[in-house]
């Protein structure tokens, strides 16, 4: 009885870990090359792209519910021609830079920070051609070719291990008198009911 049980738990897992890698296998994300690899970090050049984005308040968990909630609603076709635009990853966070604590991704852990919660779109659109939202509370916004530090870790993605990776990036960059010139994110690349050790979540940090 024990022997079946175990060998329908292992089925159960394996079936959830290939499911996990299936599922975002083909999904599009930004064009990037990597430049270096470093201890605990590379660095990558990224082509320009285009986002969805809209400012929440909350902790992180809070806010990446309620912004991807906001977002979703405007690419499953809430926009000015109803048109259902393809999900992408990564999904982006990270607090919104007229908080006077700017320095990466979750720079406190106070749940009255503004943060910004961003999907990346397809490559095939511009913004003239994208749909417009009919909520004013999400923005298309293009970011320019930029060139910046991650960090890469498995595994859930809470605020307190956002803080201690993010911490270690920084001080790698320190170390490695990298100039930092922008706001750090947090990128999620994998559905909410992933493997847990299938998770993609990186920490990005603009650098010069």
């Amino acid at each position: 009885m024990y022997y079946y049980i175990i060998i329908g738990v292992l089925t159960g897992l394996g079936v959830w870990l290939v499911g996990s890698y299936a599922v975002i296998r083909n999904i599009e994300e930004p064009s990037y090359t990597v430049l270096e690899k470093r201890a605990g970090y590379e660095i990558r050049q990224y082509e320009p792209y285009i986002l969805a984005e809209t400012t929440v308040s909350g902790d992180y968990q809070t806010a990446l519910s309620d912004g991807f909630r906001i977002i979703a609603d405007y690419i499953f076709g809430n926009n000015t021609t109803k048109t259902s635009i393809a999900m992408t990853t990564p999904v982006l966070e990270r607090t919104s830079e007229t908080i006077a604590m700017t320095v990466p991704v979750v720079s406190t852990l106070e749940t009255s920070a503004s943060r910004m919660v961003a999907f990346v779109l397809p490559s095939k659109y511009t913004l003239d051609t994208l749909p417009q939202p009919n909520n004013a509370a999400v923005q298309l916004r293009e970011v320019s070719g930029r060139k910046v530090a991650v960090r890469r870790f498995t595994w859930y993605a809470t605020e307190k291990r956002i803080e201690a990776q993010k911490a270690v990036l920084e001080q790698k960059l320190r170390t490695d008198g990298m100039v930092t010139i922008g706001t750090a994110e947090v990128a999620q690349y994998n559905p909410p009911l992933s493997f847990p050790l299938t998770l993609r979540n990186e920490i990005m940090i603009p650098i010069e």
